[in-house]
């Protein structure tokens, strides 16, 4: 395997500090077992190189990691929480599976489509939201309901959604 200080003959790269990390999320599996540190570095790679990984992007990760790049798009295009194209600054991910539907998802999803006159998968032209729907996000108590960023917007209305969308718009929105 190369080291990660080699990986220079590509124009992806993280910073020193970001390798550091690489270094140490790898450090936590056993001798041979580094693919068990591909979802951590993946977080690290979208975070560091615009909020989505690209093919490049995603080939770095293959190469730190020594595994194969199929490895790495079978993971980065099954979870959700993974953008293969580029995203707005702020993503409404919003649950779309029983328990939020019954009480009104897909009402919400075509009010934002409405309001933002964005489809699901579509980001708005100024880059500032994209409309993504999600499978189950874990608070069906909550229902309707979303992710943005880390944290959940929940029991969705279309006022609940009007405040969301201008607070993002005021930058006064938390999403990490």
């Amino acid at each position: 395997m190369e080291t990660i200080e080699n990986m220079a003959n590509t124009d992806i790269q993280f910073s020193g500090e970001a390798l550091e990390k690489v270094k140490e999320i790898i450090a936590r599996y056993p001798e041979g077992k580094q693919k068990s540190a591909l979802i951590p570095v993946l977080h690290l790679a979208q975070g560091t190189f615009g909020g989505w990984l690209d093919v490049p992007v995603m080939d770095y990760v293959a190469s730190l990691l020594d595994i194969k790049p199929i490895e790495v798009y079978e993971v980065a295009t099954f979870y959700t929480m993974f953008n293969t194209k580029p995203v707005g600054k702020y993503v409404f991910e919003v649950c779309k599976t029983g328990p939020c539907m019954i009480n009104g998802s897909d009402d919400i999803i075509k009010y934002i489509e409405d309001k933002l006159g964005i489809k699901p998968g579509e980001t708005t032209p100024d880059g500032l939201f994209t409309l993504k729907p999600a499978e189950c996000l874990g608070a069906c108590g909550y229902a309707p309901m979303m992710q943005l960023g880390k944290y959940y917007k929940e029991h969705l209305t279309r006022e609940k959604v009007d405040e969301i969308i201008e607070q993002c718009r005021s930058g006064n929105m938390k999403i990490d």
